[in-house]
């Protein structure tokens, strides 16, 4: 009779376990194109949390334009609940700051992303927080770098004409240098290409030009400034789960982030001598433009942060002194 307790007890206790409710959460990215290292990326994220949460944390991923979610609400629509879980490249509208690692010319190399990088990330963390999301992690594309229409071997090739920019910092870039910035959706690139509205775009080999390098027979490969997207989640399903859930998905994603970073980098050497053998006049950054530009750009920082407001001249100048500039 004590066995039979014993053995209906363990029994209960296994079906319980196997009978507890898994967690489905809805997962949006940014992207629309599945080869890319960003979805590939998030992907193997979803399949390892399932995968090591035992089924309990199951994230399906949408892609972009699967949903009626515009690129630049994707951290609104995260903090929202419409979606909980997401990455998002065009995040600087709902947290400005972030767009200090942006700034052209301040951040120039991997050494110096990864330090930036790390001082931010207090300031990412509080600052997502604000909008009711909770910042993971994140990756980085390959430098941004001139693709254009028309033959560029220098940034005085710029004057009078229409680049496509992802954020105000770049279009600041390319007035700098007398050009003219357009902003635009990705999916309005190809179209304006053709119809003459842009006579070019700032991307990296393994971005933007891995769709539109039919349209771009120019490449001057000046290192404007790095773009990065974030991982996120709701705050809500976030608490919800499971503290070992948490635990996994956060352990997931900071492993996984870096490594889309590499994939994103070396996908960018091979996707430049795709588009070299198929035609593309690619030119690498003439070394002698660099302190000039540098120059103009310093005085812009200051400018960019003291008219935000104290929190951005405290934000960049953490950054300034952990890369030395």
């Amino acid at each position: 009779m004590k066995l039979l307790r014993v053995t209906t007890v363990a029994l209960s206790l296994v079906l319980g376990a196997s009978g507890a409710k898994a967690t489905d959460w809805t997962a949006y990215t940014y992207s629309s194109v599945s080869t890319t290292a960003a979805v590939k990326g998030m992907t193997r994220i979803a399949e390892k949390v399932s995968e090591q949460t035992g089924n309990d944390l199951n994230i399906k991923l949408h892609l972009g334009k699967t949903l009626q979610i515009a690129s630049s609400d994707i951290t609104q629509a995260t903090g929202d609940g419409i979606v909980d879980f997401a990455a998002d490249y065009f995040f600087s509208g709902s947290v400005p700051i972030a767009r200090v690692l942006n700034l052209p010319l301040l951040i120039e190399n991997d050494a110096e992303w990864t330090k930036a990088y790390a001082a931010m990330e207090p300031i990412l963390k509080e600052a997502f927080a604000k909008q009711g999301v909770v910042y993971l992690g994140g990756y980085r594309y390959p430098s941004q770098v001139f693709f254009t229409t028309f033959d560029m071997k220098s940034l005085a090739d710029l004057k009078g004409h229409k680049i496509r920019v992802t954020s105000p910092e770049q279009g600041h870039f390319v007035e700098a240098f007398g050009g003219a910035p357009i902003t635009l959706s990705g999916s309005e690139v190809p179209t304006s290409l053709e119809r003459g509205v842009i006579d070019g775009v700032l991307t990296a080999s393994a971005g933007g030009a891995k769709n539109w390098h039919e349209f771009l027979p120019y490449n001057y490969r000046f290192p404007v400034n790095y773009g990065n997207s974030v991982i996120i989640a709701n705050a809500d399903s976030y608490d919800d789960l499971p503290e070992k859930d948490r635990q996994v998905l956060s352990d997931v994603v900071s492993a996984e982030g870096p490594a889309i970073t590499t994939a994103f980098n070396e996908d960018e050497i091979v996707q430049m001598n795709k588009q070299r053998d198929a035609g593309m006049k690619i030119v690498e950054v003439d070394q002698s433009e660099l302190p000039e530009a540098r120059r103009k750009m310093a005085a812009y920082w200051e400018e960019w942060a003291a008219d935000k407001g104290p929190e951005y001249v405290k934000a960049l100048k953490i950054v300034r002194e952990a890369i030395g500039k």
